[in-house]
């Protein structure tokens, strides 16, 4: 019975919200467990719907939501950001909610604004106890939708000056979430004089931004 329920709204949800839908609204995911979920809540994602809107033709609302895991309200939005440097906490009903909430169609992208790995990945383990995060490869279409990266994720951040690193969880073959580890672009997103991040690395990372909105509206 979930199973035809979760098939159902996955119709519902993604005929509800095209490219071209004028209703369409991206979130901010707010969560327990004292870490700062709203570490770029002031420009990050208003700047990437605005790229999105100049740059891929999308209707997207220009006011960004904010929603808690475990509310209903998750399952307006088709992508949802989730980002911070501390602890994480999923309750029971947080995690079904999400796990229910991937699976019958949405996206969550984290974007690790360092310090966050040791807590996000036991967190989504609990929502996905049978997957594990594995390294997205380079030629999957996340990488390569308007805008093109053939080496995977651009370095906005140097953090530990390791490689930046995108992995995701496949549900059915299926990326239901995408992890952004040592390169933050959420914070490539952000206003140029908050982090005073160059030009370059700025475009690169509302482009690589752009390709996951897109990547999540054609598949």
């Amino acid at each position: 019975m979930m199973k035809k329920v979760l098939v159902l709204f996955a119709v519902i949800f993604f005929s509800s919200f095209s490219p071209a839908g004028s209703s369409m609204k991206i979130a901010l995911l707010k969560y327990s467990g004292g870490g700062d979920w709203y570490a770029n809540l002031d420009t990050s994602l208003k700047n990437l719907i605005d790229f999105c809107n100049r740059n891929l033709g999308t209707t997207i609302s220009e006011e960004q939501g904010i929603v808690e895991v475990g509310s209903p309200e998750l399952f307006n939005y088709p992508f949802i950001h989730m980002t911070g440097h501390g602890n994480v906490v999923f309750n029971t009903q947080e995690t079904q909610n999400l796990r229910n909430y991937l699976m019958a169609g949405g996206f969550l992208h984290i974007s690790d604004n360092y310090g966050m790995d040791k807590f996000i990945r036991p967190q989504m383990k609990k929502v996905f106890p049978e997957l594990d995060f594995v390294e997205v490869p380079f030629n999957h279409p996340i990488y390569h939708q308007k805008f093109d990266f053939p080496n995977g994720l651009p370095k906005v951040h140097e953090h530990d000056g390791t490689a930046p690193q995108g992995f995701g969880l496949f549900y059915d073959g299926r990326l239901v979430c995408f992890y952004d580890f040592e390169c933050d672009l959420g914070d490539g997103w952000e206003d140029p004089e908050v982090h005073k991040d160059s030009p370059d690395a700025r475009q690169k990372a509302l482009r690589m931004g752009a390709n996951m909105i897109q990547y999540v509206f054609n598949n």
